[in-house]
């Protein structure tokens, strides 16, 4: 919390804490980042892919399941901040007709893949599979 804090009084950042609803920030964003380590499925990045804003992560398992390289945003190495640091100044060089077109990507790959509706019928298609 310290570092984050000396962050903030430099200006580095603007931490804003404890959030219950980060929809009005992911929308007010050009682009959500995540580099992580390692990830299940990354519901930040489905929402942001659902509110239609592309994403930066990291090219791990979970991560590397909801990105489309080049496409609904990018890949950064693990543990790589100078890769990291490239992609997010490819993101800021990028039209603002360019990023939007991202994250309408981003949300027709997220619709097309991971809304309930299609994750339901994959699960109840196993299931009966195996009960034949």
């Amino acid at each position: 919390l310290k570092e984050i804090q000396d962050w903030q009084s430099e200006g580095v950042i603007r931490y804003l804490g404890k959030v219950d609803d980060v929809r009005p920030f992911v929308l007010s964003s050009s682009c959500v980042v995540l580099p992580s380590y390692r990830e299940g499925l990354p519901r930040s990045l489905l929402e942001a892919g659902a509110i239609g804003r592309p994403v930066i992560a990291t090219q791990v398992p979970g991560c590397k399941d909801v990105v489309i390289e080049g496409k609904t945003g990018f890949l950064c190495a693990p543990q790589d901040s100078v890769d990291l640091a490239k992609k997010m100044a490819m993101v800021l060089e990028l039209s603002r007709q360019e990023r939007l077109d991202m994250g309408a990507r981003a949300r027709v790959h997220i619709e097309k893949n991971f809304d309930e509706k299609v994750i339901i019928a994959q699960y109840l298609s196993v299931l009966s599979a195996s009960t034949s």
